[in-house]
C-alpha cells in the first residue's frame, strides 16, 4: 500500500536537497515520477525545483484550484507514475492534502511532500496541518540555530536582520533564517498572547511523591528536607569534635 509522507523542517535545512536526491534515485531505477512546486514561489523561475547547493529539476505548477488528484490520475493513464513528491506542501489548501491521500489509496502511487510547518509567527500552514495529521510516516529534517541548538522556527527579518513579527503569512523571497524556539522569541511572537501571571496565585498543587519502594535500585530521588537537616547536623557535630581536639 502506497504511503503519504511528509518531510518537514525550518528554512535552509535541506529539503529541496532531499527532495531532488529522491526523485533522481527512483529514476536512476528506472521509475517514472511526477514533480510539482507552487505557482506563487519564482524565487529560481517557474516551474523549476532549485537546491541552494545547485541541484535542479523541471516541475509541475500548481496553485489553489489545482486538482492533485485529477492531474495524477490522467498522468499515471497516459504513463504509469512510480512517485509524486510535493515541493514547499506547506501552500496545499486541506483538499488539496485530501486528494493526494487518494492518490496514494486509490492509484497506489506514493507520494513525497517536503514543506515547512510553521510560519515567521509560529502558526501553523494549512497545508502543514494536515499533512501532520494525515501522512503515514513524518519525517524531521534537522537544522542548526547559530545558537548551536537545533533550529525548529523560521523567523522573517529585514535589511538590517531585525526580526519581523507583523504582516501576511505568505512572504516569497529569502529574507528568513532558522532559529531555536528560545531564539525566536516564541512567547513575544506568537499572536496567542500569553503573559505569565504573577508569583504566589492561590491554589492547591498536587504534586507526584517520589516513591518510599525502590527494590534493588538505589535511590536516585533527592532526600527530604527532614534528611538534608540531619546530614547538616551530623556535619556540625563533627565539624565541633575536630575544632575540640584541636
Amino acid at each position: 500500500m502506497a504511503k503519504l509522507y511528509f518531510y518537514y523542517s525550518a528554512m535552509n535545512a535541506g529539503k529541496s536537497t532531499t527532495l531532488l536526491q529522491s526523485d533522481y534515485n527512483y529514476r536512476e531505477r528506472g521509475m517514472r515520477t511526477l514533480l510539482f512546486c507552487p505557482r506563487l514561489d519564482d524565487r529560481y523561475g517557474h516551474g523549476v525545483i532549485s537546491s541552494r547547493i545547485g541541484l535542479q529539476a523541471n516541475a509541475n505548477l500548481f496553485d489553489k484550484e489545482s486538482d492533485f488528484f485529477a492531474v495524477i490520475r490522467e498522468a499515471n493513464r497516459r504513463c504509469a507514475v512510480n512517485c509524486v513528491l510535493v515541493d514547499e506542501a506547506q501552500f496545499l489548501a486541506p483538499e488539496q492534502v485530501l486528494q493526494l491521500t487518494m492518490v496514494c489509496d486509490e492509484l497506489n502511487i506514493p507520494v513525497l511532500c517536503y514543506g515547512l510547518r510553521t510560519d515567521f509567527r509560529g502558526e501553523p500552514f494549512e497545508g502543514s496541518k494536515y499533512l501532520l495529521c494525515w501522512a503515514e510516516e513524518i519525517v524531521e529534517i534537522k537544522t542548526v540555530c547559530f545558537s548551536g541548538k537545533k533550529a525548529t522556527m523560521n523567523a522573517r527579518v529585514d535589511i538590517n536582520g531585525n526580526q519581523i513579527i507583523e504582516g501576511e503569512q505568505v512572504d516569497i523571497g529569502h529574507h528568513y533564517i532558522s532559529l531555536s524556539r528560545k531564539e525566536f522569541g516564541l512567547v513575544n511572537v506568537s499572536p496567542i498572547g500569553y503573559r505569565p501571571v504573577r508569583d504566589g496565585s492561590e491554589g492547591q498543587i498536587v504534586y507526584g511523591e517520589p516513591s518510599q519502594t525502590v527494590g534493588d535500585k538505589p535511590n536516585t530521588m533527592p532526600p527530604e528536607k527532614p534528611a538534608i537537616d540531619a546530614l547538616a547536623d551530623a556535619e556540625s557535630a563533627l565539624l565541633g569534635l575536630s575544632t575540640g581536639r584541636a
